[in-house]
């Protein structure tokens, strides 16, 4: 028998934290191999993980809604096997200070799936029953072990560091009473903090502030909330895009009444019976049609290499507005796909969207994005450019307004196309280009067989 830590693995997308959001196990379930024992949240989306053994849950070591970095040890198992590295040579489950494997791929560390952040410049603790190779003829002096030493942990430190040995009821404890375990001196055996060490902390004189720092004062009902997961990453990769790639909007004003009676016609077709058919099908086809027209809306900038890449396949993503923040899940070889094909595909990500479950496969290796503002009511925007991308295509309102037709004034359906594009590759007449194209397939979807 022997216990087995699971750690916090990089879920293949160059992840370095996450935060525990639902234990679906407890001490004493039994748990069988690949069994769902937590569910997390990334910087993407909610994941769901398998556990890598089988056995009994001898303890969850980090508690719900606590954040931590890749290589935490999360949950300890009893196992028939004789434990592994991470297990004490008591058998014991005490030692919750993770030993960092050894460098692969250029200094990034091997985890459950793909390759964690990179860890050439931290400290390592070396392996358990790792001898140092002699320097010399004569036999070594032996020396004893050091002691671990106590170890900071902060839910939000970057992959890499470490963290305070404790377990999650001096922790909780600790934020109770308004406490930094990194200040606490840890007194338990292995260095880790006990419930008396934060106690005694409580009655501890606080040392003097090193600089004054200014309150922030805060109106009647302010409220503050912590910036992470997935309007996180938003922001970031936002402001990465709007600083970077010079952005050029252009908008079109579109008689979709044909579109709007075709959607109709569908929804009564065999083919699409158990589906839910939207305008926004026709957008996508559309703008899969019209890129193949002009191909460079669907390529990247490679900023290092200084080329455009032009994809091969046009993977289409659909901004969806979660309770978690925007994400940007794509249909893979969304232009190889039938319109039904496609609308059971838009059907299946907006699902997952809403459900909160997108994996980050599925918000990976897109290529051009729809963004329908419309189904807030809104007419238009000036949508960002996804990363990676060089187009982004916001669909407004449809609204019946009138419009001239044949020197008379008419109700027709209408909407508005705003097509931001990264103008490093993409210059005005290809990207008018494509934007026309669009529009003329909308306008009369029978233009479709011209492509």
């Amino acid at each position: 028998m022997g216990i087995q830590h699971f750690r916090l693995p990089d879920v293949g997308e160059g992840l370095v934290e996450a935060e525990i959001v639902s234990w679906k196990v407890k001490p004493g379930d039994t748990v069988k191999l690949n069994d769902t024992v937590v569910e997390i949240e990334t910087a993407k989306s909610l994941v769901e993980l398998p556990v890598p053994f089988a056995g009994t849950i001898a303890e969850l070591l980090v508690p719900e809604g606590e954040t931590v970095p890749v290589g935490t040890p999360i949950i300890a198992v009893q196992t028939d096997a004789a434990g592994d590295e991470t297990a004490p040579a008591d058998g014991g489950a005490e030692d919750l200070v993770p030993t960092v494997p050894e460098p692969d791929n250029g200094g990034r560390t091997a985890v459950l799936v793909g390759y964690g952040p990179r860890t050439t410049e931290a400290k390592r603790r070396p392996r358990k029953g790792s001898t140092p190779a002699p320097v010399a003829a004569e036999p070594a002096p032996v020396v004893p072990a050091p002691a671990p030493e106590p170890v900071v942990a902060k839910s939000n430190e970057p992959a890499g560091s470490v963290h305070v040995l404790a377990k999650p009821p001096v922790r909780k404890l600790a934020k109770d009473l308004g406490i930094d375990l990194a200040s606490v001196t840890a007194t338990g055996p292995g260095g880790i903090i006990t419930r008396a060490d934060v106690e005694g902390h409580v009655t501890a004189p606080a040392p003097a502030p090193a600089v004054e720092v200014a309150p922030v004062v805060s109106g009647r009902g302010d409220t503050r909330v912590a910036v992470k997961g997935v309007q996180k990453v938003m922001a970031q990769a936002m402001v990465a895009s709007a600083f970077t790639a010079p952005h050029v909007t252009e908008w079109i004003t579109v008689d979709v009444s044909a579109t709007m009676e075709l959607v109709d016609r569908l929804k009564g077709d065999k083919a699409f019976r158990e589906l839910k058919v939207s305008p926004l099908l026709i957008v996508a086809k559309a703008v899969t049609l019209a890129a193949r027209r002009t191909p460079v809306i669907n390529a990247a900038w490679d900023e290092p290499a200084q080329e455009i890449v032009y994809k091969g396949a046009v993977n289409l993503g659909i901004a969806a507005a979660t309770p978690r923040g925007l994400i940007v899940p794509n249909i893979k070889n969304a232009d190889a796909l039938t319109l039904p094909e496609l609308c059971a595909a838009l059907n299946d990500l907006v699902a997952t969207a809403r459900e909160g479950k997108t994996q980050p496969a599925d918000q990976a290796g897109g290529s051009f994005t729809i963004t329908n503002v419309g189904v807030f009511g809104v007419d238009a925007g000036t949508p960002i450019i996804n990363p990676g991308e060089a187009a982004i295509l916001a669909v407004g309102a449809i609204r019946k307004q009138p419009w001239v037709v044949d020197d008379e004034i008419v109700p027709r359906w209408l909407t508005t196309l705003a097509l931001s594009f990264d103008h490093r590759l993409i210059d005005g007449e290809k990207g008018s280009t494509f934007l026309a194209d669009v529009a003329g397939i909308l306008e009369d979807p029978a233009r479709a067989l011209m492509f």
